[in-house]
């Protein structure tokens, strides 16, 4: 992969949103196809169809505990005129004897059990005495504390119909049937159902792997004490978890001091397990913008393109933006601004889509609908710069979550939509209909 793109426009173009989006577009592939165990599919893209190799059920079988007996056999039954019939046998789920239902017959059988020849329906028990001679009974006694009810005589005090309490083969699927689709994302109900139809393993595009790097030599873990200067890393944690949120496999790397060749040298250690790396600070114009200084000379003499280029963004916030591709496989590196609004809302613009193009999705974005701004005062926006500000979205309304600010992080954990500010407009009325893209 490589990011010619990014080599032909000068360096003081001050880039719109969806130019930086198409040129990371442009250079993200979906990854390779591999064939994985079911369990270890989960969260995968599936990228073939699967058809079913054999009916489900594969035979037909009773949907309830109960009696396999003949329709003629309990016409007009009650309690008062209850049918008698002889029980033959038991019949189990996953039991192979064959038993045969003739005239006058019945074979207890149990759920999920197949429906004995001769047999054309089956009576629930509740609808029998159990084989006791007594009345309605709620359920069978265990087989290994009453092996005697698999014989004897069974009152049954109801009809029933043909076919009543029996699933037909192929009801669910039928062999042959397309089970899933190309594209299918495989959740729980998906690797269940390959597993009842037989498949062990399943052909897939992996779940991306993105390493996440926070740097600055002022962040410190938590739970550890804060020194003089000092805050605590949330950068890593957030875009982590939203890479997880996004469908990749997420590592998170500690932060990263302020040094370039520290940060040169633990992002080549990364590139073995990383299909995509995210950086957060050190992006900007200051003198301590380390992973500018780092990677703005990374780059492969032989692959045009290659390399890391910053760039400056028409958006509030994350104006300063770093994209390219890096090492001997060019994975791709997005660095995002430090500032931990501005490092959320970028990966919501730009590493979500990568994540969900490297995965083979076609959709990859967050759904967006309309909103009438709900507010006391006029939202204002830098002329000529697109603006992402917090909100909560309901009913048809959205309302701003902790004002214009950049800087409120806290405002993000009460939010679940972005209120997008077009390049074009200044200011945007309380009652104004806007464009919200939908978080939760």
């Amino acid at each position: 992969m490589s990011s010619a793109a990014t080599r032909v426009i000068g360096q003081d173009h001050l880039w719109s949103v969806t130019e930086h989006l198409e040129d990371i577009l442009a250079t993200v592939r979906p990854l390779e196809p591999i064939e994985l165990q079911l369990l270890d599919a989960q969260g995968c893209v599936l990228v073939e169809d699967v058809t079913v190799p054999v009916s489900l059920p594969p035979f037909d079988n009773s949907s309830m505990d109960g009696y396999a007996v003949r329709v003629a056999d309990v016409a007009g039954a009650s309690e008062e005129y209850p049918a008698v019939l002889t029980v033959v046998g038991d019949v189990a789920a996953g039991q192979g004897e064959q038993l045969h239902v003739g005239p006058g017959e019945a074979v207890r059988i149990m759920t999920g059990a197949p429906l004995p020849p001769g047999a054309e329906a089956v009576v629930p028990v509740e609808w029998t005495d159990g084989g006791l001679g007594e009345g309605p009974v709620s359920g069978m006694r265990a087989h290994s504390a009453a092996p005697d009810g698999a014989s004897g005589q069974v009152r049954v005090h109801r009809p029933a119909e043909a076919r009543a309490h029996v699933r037909a083969k192929g009801s669910d699927v039928k062999a042959g049937d397309r089970a899933l689709e190309a594209g299918t994302i495989l959740g729980p109900p998906q690797i269940g159902l390959l597993a009842a139809i037989g498949r062990g393993t399943v052909r897939v595009r992996p779940r991306p792997r993105v390493v996440v790097l926070s740097t600055g030599s002022e962040l410190v873990q938590p739970d550890e004490p804060l020194g003089t200067g000092q805050i605590y890393d949330s950068n890593s944690f957030a875009l982590c978890a939203a890479a997880r949120d996004a469908g990749a496999i997420a590592y998170r790397v500690g932060a990263v001091a302020d040094d370039a060749e520290t940060l040169r040298a633990t992002i080549e250690d990364q590139l073995i397990r990383a299909d995509l790396l995210v950086t957060t600070g050190g992006v900007s114009v200051g003198a301590y913008d380390v992973v500018k200084e780092a990677l703005s000379s990374v780059g492969d003499e032989d692959e045009e393109g290659s390399g890391i280029d910053f760039r400056k963004l028409a958006m509030q916030p994350g104006k300063p933006q770093g994209f390219g591709t890096i090492g001997p496989e060019h994975t791709p590196l997005l660095a995002l601004p430090g500032n931990p609004v501005s490092s959320y809302v970028s990966f919501e613009l730009f590493v979500r889509p990568a994540i969900r193009t490297l995965s083979g999705l076609d959709d990859i974005h967050r759904p967006t609908t309309r909103a009438t701004l709900e507010t006391g005062k006029a939202l204002t926006s830098p002329d000529g710069r697109r603006q992402f500000l917090r909100g909560r979205y309901a009913d048809g309304k959205v309302t701003p979550v902790g004002g214009a600010g950049s800087h409120l992080v806290a405002a993000l954990a009460h939010a679940d939509a972005l209120i997008v500010v077009p390049e074009d407009v200044t200011s945007v009325e309380p009652g104004t209909e806007v464009e919200v893209v939908l978080l939760g």
